[in-house]
């Protein structure tokens, strides 16, 4: 599928936001444990955000953990009319080492991770809230899709979306509740996420791509950057730029979240919205994973 890229898309039926979101992952401490280390300066990066017309900002109750929810209220609230926020739960982590990251199911865990990342945020409805991790095994699934499916019936959320889990699990939880969103790996090298892209597209929920401007990290780099070089210099911009507009270009349902502590890479990330690529080329680069 080649689309035209454009300018907005519709979480849910109703909240209407930029076609590029912002990731806000990175501003924690190194392997996402901990405070950012510069605490004004991602503060400012947040506040650049919004003003250069970002209307989508994604993070987890994980990311820090807690540090990331709290230095987005701290840097944007009260919040601008139009912002949406999404955020996760249901991972939880034991340290720096990414071996404890582990994932719980637990209903009232999750019912508390929910209640306290609104808190944190500053809200009384959390816009978009994710399942972040269909692993869990303390539960079943179904449960703990249910149990996101009560916090949406009392209010507190809005909206479910589901990262982690696997395109079984989706259909499990459409039965359940109505998803919005789903996240998954997925960029102009690597396609893990491409079943629900395919999903999205029938069902027409947004999809939002992981490391969308990762596109380098698989085994066809070689590959990748033969394709992608020409196009970014013939348009003048950046590799990466070229990825993302791809991402746009490929379908209409696509929210890609590049995330960056750069205000230089978040003016660049945006600017790929202009980019018009022509089906050629939006060919070339979806062809180079089958």
């Amino acid at each position: 599928m080649t689309t035209e890229a454009g300018t907005t898309l519709t979480i849910g039926g109703d909240l209407t936001v930029g076609r590029v979101g912002f990731g806000a992952m990175q501003l924690t401490g190194s392997q996402v444990w901990g405070d950012y280390p510069d605490r004004d300066a991602g503060m400012a990066l947040l506040r650049s955000v919004v003003e250069l017309g970002v209307t989508f900002i994604d993070t987890a109750d994980v990311y820090g953990p807690h540090s990331n929810e709290i230095l987005i209220h701290d840097a944007l609230h009260p919040y601008p009319p139009g912002l949406v926020i999404a955020t996760k739960g249901g991972f939880v982590r034991g340290g720096f080492d990414y071996s404890t990251l582990d994932a719980v199911g637990n209903p009232n865990y999750l019912r508390q991770s929910a209640h306290m990342s609104a808190r944190r945020l500053g809200i009384e409805q959390i816009d978009l809230y994710y399942l972040h991790s269909g692993r869990a095994t303390d539960v079943p699934f179904e449960t703990q899709i249910e149990t996101l499916a009560a916090l949406r019936q009392e209010g507190l959320i809005r909206h479910v979306g589901l990262s982690n889990v696997t395109v079984e699990q989706l259909r499990v939880a459409q039965t359940i509740v109505e998803i919005v969103a789903v996240t998954a790996h997925f960029h102009a090298g690597v396609r893990t996420g491409a079943a629900f892209l395919d999903v999205c597209e029938e069902d027409e929920m947004v999809f939002s791509p992981w490391h969308p401007l990762s596109i380098y990290e698989g085994a066809n780099r070689d590959e990748v950057k033969e394709v992608v070089a020409p196009i970014a210099r013939h348009h003048d911009v950046t590799e990466s730029q070229i990825a993302l507009a791809w991402q746009l270009h490929r379908s209409a349902f696509t929210l890609p979240i590049p995330g960056t502590t750069s205000l230089v890479h978040l003016r660049e990330n945006l600017a790929a919205q202009e980019i018009r690529l022509d089906p050629d080329e939006v060919t070339a680069i979806t062809a180079l994973v089958p």
